[in-house]
């Protein structure tokens, strides 16, 4: 049976994540392993007794240990009722295998021992503490993208139902592993499928694009082409806005652009600017 492992931890986005992780384990037959993970400094306060004399500190030090294991009381039973409700969510969608695992340590450490079992990681796109001003992207989405294997499900804010797919095809590696995927994955079953190409016009570009798309149509897939020329986040934006698109599909990077700032970069943009979900592959 497929796995899946879905990552939440109390913000706005842990229903959308539940969610799409059930849209994503029913389609593909797959369980849904719900995980969250309490980091250390989320269970420990800092020292914050300063220079005080050593009996007022005795005191302080005292009531910081109280207040100290009250909040780590409160975190984990907010966590345990967060890791209930997005349960709950999951098995009302119809997938019948949801488990929870709640972890002290870090997320990508959590994730990394859990990737090989996987097939698919399903994460928020911003966490507890996102800027949503600035559309700031998660610290934690940013560190599992980077290091993850297989491909990572970036829900959005909130779940629709998924009918319209845009893949987006620029002939590397990591977009030649999405569209392998799209043409064999049950995922895609019955949904329509936009392949597009952010370029000039040639004969080279339109060879590899239509490659693509016979690609996805031997695995019984309608699929339309587009070939447009533009910035390749702004092009895709407009093309998701006007065909009312659902999931965006596209690599992720090559292990040269992994060394690089991972804001800043094409995928990083277009992830900020585009309010539907994204499927990234590596």
């Amino acid at each position: 049976m497929a796995r899946l492992v879905a990552c939440i931890d109390g913000s706005i986005y842990s229903h959308s994540v539940a969610d799409h992780a059930a849209w994503a384990g029913l389609r593909l037959g797959a369980s849904v392993e719900l995980l969250q993970v309490l980091g250390r400094r989320e269970v420990s306060n800092a020292d914050l007794s300063g220079s005080l004399p050593a009996d007022a500190r005795v005191h302080v030090l005292d009531e910081l240990a109280e207040l100290d294991a009250q909040r780590a009381k409160l975190l984990l039973k907010k966590a345990r009722l967060v890791m209930e409700e997005s349960r709950a969510r999951v098995r009302d969608a119809g997938v019948p295998e949801v488990e929870t695992t709640l972890r002290h340590g870090d997320l990508l450490d959590e994730v990394a021992a859990r990737e090989a079992g996987a097939d698919m990681i399903v994460v928020g796109k911003r966490g507890e503490a996102a800027d949503f001003a600035r559309l700031h992207l998660g610290s934690n989405l940013e560190r599992l993208v980077r290091a993850a294997h297989k491909p990572v499900l970036v829900a959005s804010r909130g779940f629709r139902q998924i009918h319209r797919v845009l893949v987006a095809f620029d002939g590397g590696p990591s977009a030649l592993k999405a569209v392998d995927w799209v043409s064999r994955s049950p995922l895609f079953a019955g949904l329509a499928i936009h392949l597009v190409t952010v370029g000039q016009e040639d004969a080279q570009t339109r060879r590899r694009l239509d490659a693509a798309a016979a690609q996805i149509a031997a695995g019984g897939l309608a699929v339309e082409t587009h070939l447009e020329a533009g910035t390749p986040h702004e092009v895709i934006a407009s093309i998701v806005e006007r065909l009312r698109i659902d999931l965006l599909v596209m690599g992720a990077y090559g292990h040269t652009r992994l060394r690089n700032l991972f804001i800043g970069s094409t995928t990083t943009e277009m992830m900020r600017t585009n309010l539907v979900p994204v499927l990234l592959f590596r």
